[in-house]
């Protein structure tokens, strides 16, 4: 039985008693006032000695202490931290595999499209090919220049080329390399300086200075330079779309390049060439 529930049961057994005492004494209203004042002092009295007991044995009792853990109870909590660490290890693992595997590589790729982007934006995009080793012929390696082309549209350029290239030479003389080599552009104050932008297929435009006086044959150096040979590509101007004259006897004034002026390079029809 809890104190509550004795205290409970002190308190109803009192007044009882108080009652009954009352009942069977000729005493009066006033006394039995009195009586009934007297035990609930009693009662108060009581109520406070038991309070104080419980407080003091409270107080003077010795705390108790956890008993002390079995082998049993330390060898499962041993293997269920070891469990915890092992299963802590090949988490991980996997993690670092995770990030190794997939996060990495898809970060690198991320940022190398916004160099290219930014490349392309500046006008740098030669800062995006491999280069050229020191002392190598530009002109034998002009395929990898345009880094905008497709790979299909790269193959298809390939393969035109190989078969232009496949001419029957003697093999007793051989084929002189021709490096191409094209003048120093004039300053752009000069005196007869046109600015020629060129679109290639591929999307990329590039620019050069010219002086009208210079053979237009140097359009074609310059567009073989950049990876399009005049045997299969030609020059056309945007409007109207007509091909450009060019010969060896004909300059840029001549051929009708006064100003600035923007051309674009197109594919032979094979059945012309």
């Amino acid at each position: 039985m809890s104190n509550s529930n004795r205290y409970v049961v002190f308190c109803v057994l009192l007044a009882g008693v108080c009652f009954i005492s009352w009942k069977r004494s000729l005493i009066g209203v006033k006394d039995a006032v009195m009586l009934t004042g007297r035990g609930l002092i009693l009662l108060a009295v009581c109520t406070l000695m038991i309070y104080m007991i419980q407080r003091l044995k409270s107080f003077f009792s010795p705390v108790c202490q956890e008993p002390s853990a079995s082998p049993l109870h330390e060898s499962s909590r041993l293997k269920q931290e070891q469990a915890r660490v092992n299963q802590q290890n090949i988490h991980n693992e996997k993690t670092s595999d995770y990030v190794e595997g997939v996060i990495k590589p898809r970060q690198n790729l991320f940022l190398q499209q916004k160099m290219e982007r930014y490349h392309r934006m500046t006008g740098e995009t030669w800062k995006l090919g491999q280069g050229f080793t020191v002392g190598e012929d530009e002109s034998e390696t002009h395929d990898d220049v345009d880094v905008n082309e497709t790979p299909y549209q790269r193959a298809k350029r390939r393969r035109r080329m190989q078969t232009a290239a496949e001419v029957p030479v003697q093999k007793d003389i051989p084929k002189q390399k021709t490096v191409i080599v094209l003048p120093d552009e004039p300053q752009p104050d000069a005196e007869g300086v046109v600015k020629i932008a060129v679109r290639c297929p591929s999307g990329r435009t590039i620019h050069r200075r010219f002086l009208k006086t210079w053979s237009s044959l140097l359009l074609l150096d310059w567009i073989k330079k950049s990876g399009y040979p005049p045997a299969l590509y030609t020059l056309c101007t945007s409007y109207p779309r007509t091909p450009l004259l060019t010969a060896a006897d004909v300059s840029l004034e001549d051929a009708g390049i006064l100003m600035h002026t923007v051309l674009n390079v197109e594919e032979k029809d094979p059945s012309m060439t």
